[in-house]
């Protein structure tokens, strides 16, 4: 049974041994406090990299015979580089994979290190949670920025966060500075860039009391998930996706579906589904393990 080490990477690194597709033993984190949330974005590459390894050298324990290690972590990644990562910009260029697999292997571990991005390890994880990996899952993931996973692997950017929904150009808030992408509609620090005076949650909670300006941005917003949904359905397929994130509080699907419909008009594209999914460290962890454990057997 192939033993893999799962690692994700947002504001802490979290490490998991997986085997047979599930988590074995528990979790390990830096930072652990939580008042240390943005020492990752003060750290050097160099840094991060000695964390990832720590953590993935105590995740592993004992073991040292691993199939595949596999790190999701938010930016663009092509072939165990990271050309872009806003949220990380001392990332940006660094060979993730060449460097773990180096510092690795100082610690005894010879195995196939591969980088993904995040939100591609969830759909990962999804599809093993589910027992779909047979099938093509795609996920929203909806945080501080848009994130947009895609299982199983395919080449291309799948930069779906940044998907251009419309051509307003007062539509700035994105914070790669593209104008009118899905990202600077939904994230949640586009959100308040544009209400400045006004936390998103209160926004959703004065458009449940009708007030004018904020039902139009909750309209705007979910007409900004459906047309990106609707892109990708008219790209590569219908199909299956998943809604997950800290801010799909905010969904309401009977709007988000009914958007959808008007979008997506031609009959064979109109088996899709979408549908809201609890995101959790450990799926992100198992979907990462996964995805590696797929690349190394390519």
């Amino acid at each position: 049974m192939a033993k893999l080490v799962g690692v994700t990477l947002s504001e802490r690194v979290v490490a998991g041994l997986v085997v047979d597709h599930k988590l074995s033993g528990g979790l390990r984190s830096f930072p652990e406090a939580h008042d240390d949330e943005y020492a990752l974005v003060e750290m050097p590459t160099d840094g991060i990299v000695e964390t990832l390894c720590t953590q993935v050298v105590a995740a592993a324990g004992e073991q040292r015979d691993l199939a595949a290690v596999g790190i999701g972590l938010p930016g663009l990644i092509r072939n165990g580089v990271v050309e872009e990562a806003p949220n990380l910009p001392q990332l940006k260029g660094a060979r993730i994979a060449d460097l773990m697999e180096a510092q690795l292997l100082g610690e005894g571990i010879k195995a196939p290190v591969t980088v993904l991005n995040d939100a591609d390890g969830f759909a990962a994880g999804v599809a093993a949670a589910q027992g779909k990996l047979d099938s093509i899952i795609r996920v929203w993931t909806l945080g501080v920025g848009i994130g947009y996973g895609r299982y199983p692997f395919a080449v291309g950017a799948w930069e779906g966060g940044h998907t251009t929904v419309t051509m307003d150009e007062k539509e700035r808030f994105c914070g790669c500075g593209g104008r009118g992408h899905v990202e600077g509609i939904m994230g949640h620090r586009a959100m308040r860039l544009r209400f400045l005076d006004m936390e998103p949650e209160e926004v959703f909670e004065a458009a449940k009391k009708g007030d004018v300006k904020c039902l139009e941005f909750k309209k705007l917003w979910h007409k900004a998930l459906a047309a990106a949904t609707s892109n990708s359905i008219h790209m590569t397929g219908p199909g299956k996706f998943y809604v997950a994130g800290f801010n799909v509080r905010f969904v309401d699907l009977p709007m988000l579906k009914d958007y959808l419909s008007q979008m997506v008009k031609m009959s064979p594209l109109q088996s899709y589904s979408i549908e809201v999914v609890q995101d959790d460290t450990e799926t992100r962890v198992i979907g990462a393990a996964v995805s590696a454990e797929q690349a190394a057997g390519r």
